[in-house]
C-alpha cells in the first residue's frame, strides 16, 4: 500500500517542533515588530538584524577591503595619521571619493579615523599589513567575485569559471591526463599559481609546525610542495632533517630555482611527478599534505593517501593539514567559503576530520588523530601512522 508523502516521513523530535515553532514566530513581522520595541528582546532583534544585513552587504564589504589593497592605504598610512588631503594625491582619487573610502574602511575597522579628518591604521588593517601574503589573496579573489556573479549557475554547473583556469590542475584525475596538460600550460600559468601557493603555505607553515614539531623525523616528503615555502620552513625548524619535495614538473623546476636560490639545494631533493599517475619517492618516514586534499575529489584523494601509503615504511607518519569542514568558530570558512571556492575551482571540498580519517583507514592508515593548530580558521591538522 502507497504511502503519502506525509505519512512517509519520519517523525519530527521535540527539538525539531519547538524550532519549526520558533522559526513560524521569528518571521512574524508582527512578532518582528514587538521584538524591535520590547526593552527584553530589543538588543537580539537589533544584533540579528545586523547579521542579516551584513550577509546582503558581505560583497561590498569585500569590494572596500580589495579597494585599500590595490590603493595601498594600509602603506600610507604605515607611517602614521594622514589627513583626508594629503592621501588624494597618492590614492589618485578627488577628495569626495577619498572620503568615502576612507569613512567606509573605517566602518570595517580596517582604519581608525581621527579628530580633524585624519586616519590611522586599525587593528585589521595592521595586521594585514604585517601578513603580505593575505593581501596577495584579497586581490585573487577578484577572480573568485566574478564566478559569483551567478551562484545559482555555478550549483548547477552551468558557469565557467576563472579559477579553473587559474589552477592548472584542476583537471587531474586518477588515470587521467593531467600530468602531460599540465606540462603544456604557459610558464606564466604556473609563475602565477605557484608564487600563490607558495605564500597559502608559508601563511600556514609555522602553524603547522609548532602543532606537529618534525624533529623526532629522519626525513620528509612534501607532496604537492609547490615552490618549497613549507620544507623550507621545517628546514629552519629541524636542522637535521633530510627533505623531499614533490610536485608536477614545472612547479619542480621552479621548486629548485627557489630553494638554491634559499641555499637549500644541498638539503632537498626535488621530484617530478604527479601523485594521480606517478609513485612518490621512498625514503620519507613522514610524509606532508598541505593545503592539496581539499583540492581534491574523494577519488583523488583516496588515491593520493594510498600513494603514501606505499611509499611510507612501517611506522612511517602521513600529515594533512588543511581547512577543514565544521572548525569549531570557523565553520562558515570551511562550509561557506571554500564549499563555494573549490566549487568555482572546478573540485575538491573541504572536509570534516571524521570524512579525513575515514579516508586515512581506507588507504591503510591506522589510528588517524587530529591536533589542535594555533589558528583552526586557516588550518586544521591531522595524523594517521602506517602499521
Amino acid at each position: 500500500m502507497a504511502l503519502s508523502a506525509e505519512a512517509a516521513m519520519p517523525a519530527r523530535s521535540l527539538a525539531e517542533r519547538w524550532m519549526g515553532l520558533r522559526n513560524r514566530l521569528i518571521a512574524s513581522p508582527r512578532f518582528q515588530r514587538w521584538a524591535a520595541a520590547s526593552p527584553l528582546t530589543r538588543h537580539m532583534a537589533k544584533r540579528r538584524a545586523k547579521a542579516l544585513f551584513d550577509l546582503c552587504a558581505g560583497f561590498v564589504y569585500s569590494q572596500v577591503l580589495l579597494s585599500c589593497v590595490r590603493l595601498r592605504l594600509f602603506d600610507l598610512l604605515a607611517q602614521g595619521p594622514r589627513d583626508v588631503a594629503s592621501l588624494c594625491g597618492p590614492l589618485a582619487l578627488g577628495p569626495d571619493a577619498a572620503r568615502r573610502l576612507l569613512r567606509a574602511a573605517a566602518s570595517l575597522k580596517l582604519i581608525r579615523a581621527l579628530p580633524g579628518e585624519r586616519y590611522a591604521l586599525d587593528d585589521l588593517g595592521a595586521a594585514l599589513l604585517g601578513n603580505p601574503s593575505v593581501g596577495d589573496f584579497v586581490e585573487h579573489h577578484a577572480l573568485l567575485y566574478a564566478d559569483l556573479a551567478d551562484p545559482v549557475a555555478l550549483l548547477r554547473g552551468e558557469a565557467k569559471t576563472r579559477l579553473s583556469r587559474f589552477w592548472p590542475y584542476a583537471g587531474d584525475r586518477p588515470g587521467g591526463a593531467s600530468a602531460a596538460a599540465a606540462d603544456g600550460a604557459a610558464e606564466a600559468d604556473f609563475a602565477a599559481y605557484g608564487a600563490l601557493m607558495s605564500r597559502s603555505q608559508a601563511l600556514v607553515a609555522q602553524d603547522i609546525l609548532d602543532a606537529y614539531p618534525l624533529r623526532a623525523h629522519r626525513t620528509l616528503l612534501d607532496v604537492g610542495g609547490g615552490e618549497g615555502a613549507f620544507v623550507a620552513a621545517a628546514a629552519a625548524r629541524a636542522p637535521r632533517l633530510a627533505l623531499q619535495l614533490f610536485d608536477l614538473a614545472p612547479v619542480a623546476a621552479r621548486a629548485k630555482a627557489r630553494l638554491a636560490a634559499a641555499g637549500l639545494d644541498s638539503r632537498v631533493a626535488v621530484f617530478a611527478g604527479s601523485f594521480l599517475v606517478d609513485a612518490l619517492p621512498r625514503g620519507a618516514d613522514v610524509i606532508a599534505f598541505v593545503r592539496i586534499l581539499h583540492d581534491h575529489d574523494d577519488e583523488s584523494a583516496l588515491a593520493a593517501l594510498r600513494a603514501a601509503y606505499a611509499a611510507l615504511p612501517v611506522g612511517g607518519v602521513v600529515l594533512v593539514a588543511e581547512p577543514m569542514s565544521g572548525a569549531p568558530g570557523a565553520e562558515a570558512v570551511g562550509d561557506a567559503y571554500f564549499g563555494f571556492y573549490l566549487l568555482a575551482m572546478g573540485r575538491g571540498r573541504a572536509r570534516t576530520p571524521a570524512e579525513l580519517a575515514s579516508l586515512l583507514a581506507q588507504a591503510g592508515f591506522s589510528s588517524p588523530r587530529a591536533i589542535r593548530t594555533r589558528r583552526p580558521l586557516l588550518t586544521g591538522l591531522i595524523f594517521a601512522r602506517r602499521v
